[in-house]
């Protein structure tokens, strides 16, 4: 076992650990700081990927800015400890039924599927992960789907203002 397959391993588990901690969760900032957990976790494999930029930028911008507006809107409201009152009857049934597809998809992959998933990978092309790379990738290949997206971003903020709004009283 090589060390980058440790460390890939180790980082496997704590993202999944945390994620696990995150769902099952009842206080709302605990969730939100098992997803930094999760957050950082992603980022080292990044690193591992060599892939520093991309790593810094979910630091940045994930772990650090999205997560204080998370937490922000969990202070503001108040939901800390919201306790749910009811339960839909058919959610742990398709949790469980959701359960054994994915057991069943890790069993395929794993045991059935033929191959050396850990074989070395190709050489990485000179820039990968940088922010020249990215940034031709983006806006050469993905142009679209960027815009689409500023264009969600915008909406949902213009909403989140209209619904927070309080009517002045005159």
């Amino acid at each position: 076992m090589t060390v980058e397959l440790a460390i890939f391993l180790g980082l496997a588990v704590v993202a999944v650990g945390a994620s696990i901690a995150m769902l099952v969760s009842r206080n709302a900032v605990y969730s939100a700081l098992f997803l930094v957990i999760v957050l950082f976790a992603i980022a080292v494999l990044y690193l591992l990927l060599s892939a520093a930029f991309i790593a810094m930028v979910q630091v940045a911008v994930y772990a650090g800015a999205i997560m204080v507006l998370f937490l922000f809107v969990i202070m503001l409201l108040g939901t800390e400890n919201v306790e749910s009152e009811s339960r839909r009857p058919w959610q742990f049934a398709a949790a469980l039924v959701l359960s054994y597809v994915l057991i069943i998809q890790f069993l395929v992959v794993a045991i059935v599927l033929p191959g050396d998933f850990g074989g070395e990978f190709g050489a990485l092309v000179d820039g990968f992960g940088g922010p020249a790379s990215i940034g031709i990738l983006l806006f050469k290949e993905y142009l679209v789907p960027f815009e689409v997206t500023s264009l969600l971003l915008l909406a949902a903020m213009v909403g989140a203002i209209v619904l927070t709004r309080r009517e002045s009283s005159r």
